[in-house]
């Protein structure tokens, strides 16, 4: 794919959402953090759900600390995996404030070094809450990248770094949102809406369907 196709799927992308933001539920870096770190194998639909219990009791990592394990538990237990993302909320909160003076970081270094917190929740945490131009990408960004032709690779490091590289500048704050929106919406795994598709015609994925 050229430059200039990648530019004008930007574009188009733009002006059916100027303002792209996360679908998670959340008014402080803490939270978002929390609300990431919660959204591996679930749904943002879930998230929010189990988040909207939890931040009644706990919106800081001392309120997470005096909560305990079981406290936590009991207001996640709805999503897959919660007792491990209980014990790692615990030991996030935990390392905040030992660590942190309970403030978030927004270093990539200092993010990775908390527990459950990896590159794609690092990334996420540094463009959603910090307004730095990175681009997480997840299982629907990968495919995005690599059913368009937009940024092809086989795993998503590569994609990221082929993204990094070849995402205009202009819109490089705001590709993350757009293209997870793209694809959990329109770009969808089974079955892609081509037909609704605002990009179909700069698409170079060879099996369109519903057109």
């Amino acid at each position: 794919m050229n430059a200039d196709k990648r530019y004008r799927i930007f574009e188009r992308l733009r002006a059916e959402n100027p303002k792209p933001t996360t679908e998670l539920d959340w008014t402080t870096p803490f939270e978002l953090l929390v609300a990431v770190a919660l959204s591996a194998q679930s749904t943002d639909v879930g998230v929010n759900k189990a988040t909207a219990r939890l931040f009644k009791v706990a919106r800081t990592p001392e309120a997470m600390v005096e909560l305990g394990l079981d406290g936590i538990k009991e207001h996640i237990r709805t999503l897959g995996l919660f007792n491990n993302k209980a014990k790692n909320l615990l030991a996030m909160a935990e390392q905040l404030i030992a660590h942190h003076d309970s403030a978030v970081p927004d270093s990539r270094q200092a993010l990775e070094a908390l527990p459950g917190v990896g590159r794609k929740t690092a990334n996420v945490i540094l463009n959603t809450a910090f307004g730095v131009p990175v681009i997480a990408v997840d299982t629907h960004i990968f495919r995005v990248s690599n059913r368009t032709g937009l940024a092809p690779g086989k795993n998503v490091n590569e994609v990221e770094t082929r993204l990094m590289k070849v995402v205009p500048r202009e819109f490089k704050q705001d590709a993350h949102h757009w293209l997870i929106l793209h694809g959990r919406y329109t770009c969808i795994a089974r079955k892609p809406r081509c037909g609704s598709c605002t990009i179909e015609d700069l698409c170079e994925y060879r099996d369109k369907v519903d057109l």
